[in-house]
């Protein structure tokens, strides 16, 4: 990649979260950096736009962000001052049962613990030292595996050794030997399901420990006027610091990049190996062949004539519900998709920024965000699957919808090409997968090709708004190629 007569020190490909902070880290280290990005809009899983009727502005993608008012990196990137302006709920999450009560996730243990019953002390036992210690704490979980020693102070070694313990179990024994009632249970399990795994596999509960620590520390908030809110504030942020960005600029091989001393891929295994064709050694190109990409995601988005009428109107006060029921039904349905099975009663996550946000919806009206899970590529229309479990928990809500618009996997796929097959978590975060993504390196970032990267959510710490897989990946081409 390296050329005395470099026309950029480096290059991008994809102007996602991950690719606009690799861009940014170089570039405030002083270099010159240009990004390309296939669509003619940039943002990757953070984009907005009116998706059923004009003035309903829905969020493509992702939606809520704990992990990027949690992230180590965007703490510290002037966001705000470039319009990013953060919402957060009454309460970041909610979580309905079917005898019309819910369990909420405060950010005050006290609250949370008034929706729990008797397993109120056991939620502050299993959350309280990941919160009190989350800024430290941050800075191992969301980055690739490395030696405890190095988590720094010993308090904070204790803690992460503590955090890797309940980490590496699975979402349904911890739950079960940590909580008596259904309600901490069906919580814990609905957030650990955002791994896409199934709930008694191992390291399935790293996610609901992760995003339970988040809803404490720093709220699961969600943007002002949408996500794609933030991916914007990154781009006038690289344009201020000299960077460029070329939009509708498909790169097909690497050989059409202009010449640079590094290139950075946002961008999964299997395009890295359209883009290099035969140029990396065969052994990693048969690491990157076997490299195994997740479930995917039937996606939802609706105008709705009101608020959603939830029987718990404590849901009423949440920005995310988990739509999913009793524990052993959300089980059940993560694990039926894993066998290609797709359940009657799919476990649901949903937004409702409108609530909290009037710029979402015209005055009177609301908007909903939900997906469910399914087989990679599956072509089966879930609407009425979905529509039909939020409608167990509300009902009257099928009367407020005055229009919907759906994404099954391909069409993910064809909006955003990192979400191969629909799994918008670029790859199985499974306990093989989960630190050597995308291959065995001990610098998992790099190629075997000198200069060139990938930074996408392939890579540590996976899937989510929070750039550090680019930023790590930056960091790395600072020191091998700018050094």
């Amino acid at each position: 990649m390296s050329s005395q007569y470099s026309a950029y020190d480096a290059v991008i490909v994809g102007a996602g979260p991950n690719g606009l902070a690799a861009a940014i880290t170089l570039a405030r280290a002083g270099h010159s950096v240009i990004i390309y990005e296939a669509s003619d809009v940039i943002g990757g899983g953070s984009r907005s736009k009116e998706l059923t009727l004009p003035g309903f502005v829905h969020d493509v993608c992702s939606a809520i962000h704990p992990l990027a008012v949690g992230s180590p990196f965007f703490r510290t990137l002037p966001l705000e001052q470039y319009g990013v302006e953060w919402i957060h709920p009454d309460a970041p999450l909610a979580h309905p049962l079917l005898d019309g009560s819910a369990a909420l996730l405060e950010r005050s243990f006290e609250a949370t613990g008034a929706t729990l019953g008797p397993d109120a002390a056991a939620w502050r036992r299993l959350f309280g030292p990941l919160v009190r210690r989350w800024d430290s704490l941050a800075e191992g979980i969301l980055a690739p595996l490395r030696p405890l020693w190095q988590a720094g102070h010993p308090i904070t070694s204790l803690a992460m050794a503590q955090f890797g313990f309940n980490a590496v179990q699975s979402a349904r024994g911890l739950a079960e030997r940590s909580f008596k009632g259904e309600h901490a249970r069906a919580m814990f399990m609905g957030m650990a399901a955002h791994s896409m795994l199934p709930m008694e596999q191992p390291v399935s509960a790293a996610a609901g420990l992760v995003l339970g620590g988040l809803g404490h520390a720093v709220g699961w908030p969600l943007p002002r006027g949408g996500s794609q809110r933030i991916v914007d504030a990154l781009a006038a942020y690289l344009r201020d610091l000299g960077g460029e960005i070329v939009t509708g600029a498909e790169i097909r091989s690497l050989a059409e990049l202009p010449s640079s001393r590094a290139v950075l891929c946002d961008v999964t295994p299997r395009q890295l190996l359209a883009l290099t064709g035969d140029t990396l050694p065969e052994g990693y190109r048969r690491q990157m062949q076997r490299y195994r990409y997740g479930p995917g995601v039937f996606k939802i988005d609706l105008a709705l004539d009101g608020p959603i009428p939830w029987r718990a109107e404590a849901c009423l006060r949440a920005g995310t519900v988990h739509v999913g029921g009793a524990p052993d039904e959300i089980a059940a349905g993560e694990r039926s998709i894993w066998r290609g099975v797709l359940p009657d009663l799919p476990y649901v996550l949903l937004a409702q920024q409108s609530l909290f946000d009037d710029s979402r919806a015209p005055v009177g009206k609301h908007t909903a965000w939900a997906y469910c899970h399914v087989p990679n590529g599956c072509t089966v229309d879930m609407t009425s699957r979905i529509e039909a479990q939020i409608e167990r928990f509300a009902p009257g809500f099928r009367d407020r919808i005055l229009a919907r618009h759906t994404y099954n996997p391909a069409e993910l796929e064809s909006y955003n090409a990192n979400y191969i097959g629909g799994d918008i978590n670029g790859g199985v975060q499974d306990l093989r997968q989960l630190f050597t993504r995308p291959s065995v390196r001990i610098d998992p970032y790099s190629t075997p090709i000198s200069g060139l990267y990938i930074c996408s959510s392939s890579t540590p710490p996976g899937g989510g708004v929070h750039g550090l897989c680019g930023y790590f990946a930056a960091q790395r081409a600072l020191r091998r190629c700018f050094s």
